[in-house]
Parts: C-alpha cells; structure tokens; sequence
C-alpha cells in the first residue's frame, strides 16, 4: 500500500531542470517511467502499481545503525564471496512494484538477481523504522518482501529498541525473534551470524 503524496510535493531533478509535481499522476505512472524519474531525481521513490512513494529523508541515528549492520554484514558475507549493498539501489519486488531496502544481500555476489540497474531479488533485506510511518517497514514492507520471496527481513525500531528478524515460511513470514536491549541477534540463513542489539542502537 502507498499513500498519495501531497499536492505541494514536488521534485527537483539532478540537473536543474524544472522541479515535478508527483500528485496529479498518481496512480498512473508506468513502469519504465519511475525507473527513468528516479535515475535523475534526489530522494528515495519507491512504486507500487502506478503509484509513487516519496520517503523521508534519512536522520544521522537511521544512518548510523545502517552503517553498522553494513560493516558486520560486510565483513560476515564478503569472505564466502556474498555481497551486502546499501540504499539508495532498487529492488523488483515483481513487475510493477520496487521497493527501496536500507540494506540488500545477496549470499552470490555472482546471483544473476544482481543487475546494474535494480536488484531481482535479494537473500535478506534490512529496514530501519522510519518514526514518520512505522507501519510501512513493520506491516506494508512485511508483505511486500514476501510478495518478493526474499528469505529473510530484518526491522530495526530504534523507538521500540528491537530487532526483528524474519524468516519466510511457504507465503508469509515468521518470527524468528523479536531481540532486544541485552540480547543478541541472530540470522537463521547466516549460520553463525549475530550482532549485539545494544551495539547496533547505540552505534556511533
């Protein structure tokens, strides 16, 4: 589900051409036409059937715990010949529907899912809750991911100061654990892979 961006939003474009109102068209953008807007445009968009979602700019607290889990995951996946990537790089979720995940994996740097332009698909995505809409990442994306077949979710809630870590079951995701303060997370596709939760809120 998206919501319908405010009649006064509009976008500038990296080369200083004239800015975009994203309201009127709501609803009817194309495919090829967002991939187009969002090679030039500066904000993260996300698609979902003709309809543009406009997200939040990121808090130094929100990037700050994406670096984090990066560097881990980095350092976890890159020996064994995976691959970790960060926001902004889309995700097909399906034709029709891209999402935007902080944080993208891949257990095969090689997978053909790995495209220049957009992602196919990915192992394992992370969100950091955004206070404006908490509902998007804990709810909409839960969905969307599973729509995507993508093993495993990661949702960090600084508000909640909680990890929960997803693991897809048949259509639909289950908790694998909801972490929190003086616990330590854990992934049930990275064999051996954990982070301390007070670690990764508190990163700085």
């Amino acid at each position: 589900m998206t919501t319908t961006c405010p009649p006064e939003l509009q976008l500038t474009w990296n080369d200083g051409t004239a800015p975009v109102d994203l309201a009127p068209l709501q609803g009817t953008w194309t495919e090829e036409q967002y991939l187009k807007l969002t090679d030039h445009a500066r904000r993260l968009i996300e698609f979902s059937d003709g309809e543009l979602e406009v997200l939040p700019m990121p808090t130094d607290k929100h990037q700050i715990i994406s670096r984090f889990l990066l560097f881990a995951l980095f350092a976890f996946i890159h020996p064994t010949g995976g691959t970790v990537v960060y926001a902004p790089l889309r995700l097909q979720i399906r034709p029709g529907k891209y999402r935007e995940p902080d944080l993208l994996l891949l257990l095969d740097a090689r997978d053909p899912r790995r495209q220049n332009r957009y992602w196919l698909g990915a192992d394992l995505v992370v969100e950091v809750v955004s206070p404006d809409k908490p509902e998007r990442d804990t709810i909409e994306k839960r969905d969307d991911y599973a729509e995507g077949r993508i093993p495993e979710y990661w949702i960090v809630n600084p508000d909640a100061a909680t990890i929960t870590v997803l693991t897809l079951d048949g259509d639909a995701y289950r908790e694998h654990g909801v972490f929190g303060r003086g616990t330590t997370a854990t992934s049930p596709l990275l064999a051996g892979f954990a982070v301390d939760v007070d670690a990764v809120l508190d990163a700085e």
